[in-house]
């Protein structure tokens, strides 16, 4: 696995789309992809998914082709390997970061998550997502101040590590 991503940005997406990525960012693109070479656009995979998904997932090559490989193993004709394989595959748009360190976002996908003026980038890991940002205030933020408040005053997150560690 490549480097981790971390972090969150808000940038300003111009008539054509394109959107800079932070540039924390673009070195872990860099480093997860196996082809990039220095002065060379780091490529990137981005799964826009079905129409309830309200954000862009941001793929490193890394982080894809791991995805590819576990839905392989799957049963071939199986239900759940061809629904995966419609949104990792059917419904992704392989891209690369141009040399100014933007993406070029298509109007199907800026569509689809309702993105105008800025977009909202957060680190999840081995990908990013990218959201519109008033619908991650008002929706995303929302649930994870819920799901903080269900959680009780004294919660420590890091109480979670310790369950995931057991299994």
């Amino acid at each position: 696995m490549g480097r981790t991503f971390r972090g969150e940005g808000l940038h300003k997406v111009d008539a054509k789309g394109r959107v800079s990525i932070p540039a924390s960012f673009r070195r872990v693109l860099e480093a997860s992809d196996p082809e990039w070479k220095a002065g060379e656009a780091p490529q990137i995979v981005i799964v826009y998914g079905p129409a309830r998904q309200r954000y862009l997932e941001c793929y490193t090559m890394e982080a894809i082709d791991e995805v590819d490989a576990k839905i392989k193993r799957m049963p071939r004709g199986s239900q759940a390997r061809r629904m995966l394989e419609r949104m990792f595959s059917g419904q992704a748009h392989p891209t690369s970061v141009d040399e100014s360190g933007r993406l070029v976002l298509p109007a199907k996908l800026r569509e689809k998550i309702g993105l105008t003026g800025e977009a909202y980038f957060i680190a999840t890991g081995d990908t990013f997502q990218i959201w519109d940002n008033t619908t991650f205030e008002t929706e995303e933020q929302s649930k994870a101040d819920e799901w903080l408040d269900e959680q009780g005053e004294d919660f420590d997150p890091l109480t979670l590590l310790d369950a995931a560690a057991e299994e």
